[in-house]
């Protein structure tokens, strides 16, 4: 399996072929979110939402041998595509390394530029959502 920062640079190299294209980039970043795999049914309900998206945003994870597996799905494509990008990132990791994860790809594809100021504050709040797992598996193998 490749490393987080593998993988955050085979993002990046992706984002610089489109360049400055921002219509390309972000129907890009909606194909992406056909890249997630089926969210089920029954985890769609508002103690699955993460609190701080504009769009409607459901993430549950499990801990699968001591890793964190993350499923999500949103009701827009924008969003989807941001959300499978932070789970191709971070998913089936441990805790661990995900509370250390520096996600610097957000940054050097210019991902601010291309969502605006609404979905980044939703993007921060996925991130955050994705840790508090980490940290409460952390602290469930810790007990």
């Amino acid at each position: 399996m490749s490393s987080i920062k593998d993988i955050q640079e085979e993002i990046v190299s992706e984002f610089e072929i489109l360049g400055e294209d921002r219509e390309s980039t972000i129907f890009y970043i909606m194909e992406l979110g056909g890249t997630l795999e089926a969210f089920p049914e029954t985890e769609r309900k508002d103690e699955n939402l993460i609190k701080g998206c504009q769009s409607k945003v459901w993430l549950v994870a499990d801990e699968i041998e001591g890793k964190v597996h993350y499923q999500a799905d949103s009701n827009t494509d924008i969003t989807k595509g941001l959300i499978s990008l932070l789970i191709r990132v971070l998913n089936d990791r441990s805790p661990e390394e995900i509370l250390k994860a520096d996600l610097n790809f957000i940054e050097m594809i210019g991902m601010g530029n291309i969502i605006g100021s609404q979905r980044s504050n939703g993007l921060a709040s996925m991130i955050k959502q994705m840790k508090l797992y980490a940290v409460a598996f952390q602290a469930k193998q810790n007990a």
